[in-house]
């Protein structure tokens, strides 16, 4: 996605579909447990507010930034958990308004940065399309969290390509943290669209593929679902150990959820 302004526009509306979730939410959901282990509704917006409050910082004050990197190497084990603590202490009031004012601030600011422009963050630089596309994978995947703690189904839409786009991308990389070499040929993925159409993504004629919707790949790659519960298929034997391994996410390999109970 090349254009900023177009995943900027869909990652405020994953946002605010989200925001309508926990808006009227009572202090007693707030603090209810999500499937993240130790994690509560309030754990969930907290860590957006903070990771939007890293990318406007990262945008605006570069320099600032790395001693935030320097932090995170200090501490790689608790840094993301430390920042999500902090803002689940606020009233949920506060966190709300917390997170609003965050991202619209980070939405300005990715919408204002010069064309070409890649801001440092912590793995590789990124510009501002590819920054924005991260924010919207991680809120559409806590925003799922908080959806299942809920008991609250959500309408799969199109912005679901923007969570499968980083998901493919990131393929050589869920290899790589789990000290595997990645496969050198590219793979043929293709999904079947909320809205039926079909989204194709590597050569045609590629001997390793995966198949099946938009929205299990995606519940898939940030680890939302487990393999067995999802309509996802490989063909070829590196398709097949990619789908036990897939991750969307920057960091350490996840655990990932288990199996629903037969």
């Amino acid at each position: 996605m090349s254009d900023p302004a177009v995943v900027l526009d869909d990652l405020r509306s994953e946002s605010d579909e989200l925001d309508l979730l926990v808006r009227e939410l009572t202090p007693a959901q707030w603090a209810g447990p999500t499937p993240a282990p130790r994690w509560s509704v309030a754990h969930q917006i907290a860590h957006l507010a903070w990771t939007d409050a890293a990318a406007l910082l990262a945008v605006t004050d570069p320099e600032a930034f790395a001693a935030q990197i320097e932090k995170a190497l200090a501490a790689p084990d608790s840094f993301v958990d430390e920042g999500a603590e902090a803002g689940a202490a606020l009233p949920p009031g506060e966190l709300l308004a917390r997170w609003r004012d965050g991202r619209e601030r980070l939405q300005q600011a990715l919408r204002k940065a010069p064309a070409g422009t890649r801001f440092p963050w912590y793995g590789p630089p990124m510009s501002a399309a590819s920054m924005a596309t991260g924010r919207l994978m991680e809120t559409w995947a806590h925003g799922q969290d908080i959806a299942d703690a809920l008991g609250a189904v959500r309408e799969p839409t199109a912005r679901l390509r923007h969570v499968a786009h980083i998901g493919i991308r990131a393929r050589d990389f869920a290899f790589g943290v789990r000290g595997l070499t990645p496969p050198a040929d590219p793979f043929r993925v293709e999904l079947t669209a909320p809205g039926g159409e079909l989204w194709a993504y590597g050569p045609e004629d590629a001997a390793q593929r995966v198949t099946g919707p938009a929205l299990d790949f995606c519940l898939l790659v940030t680890q939302r679902a487990h393999r067995d519960d999802l309509a996802v298929r490989a063909q070829g034997a590196d398709a097949d150990r990619w789908l036990d391994i897939a991750q969307a996410f920057a960091g350490p390999a996840g655990p990932g959820r288990g199996p629903k109970a037969a």
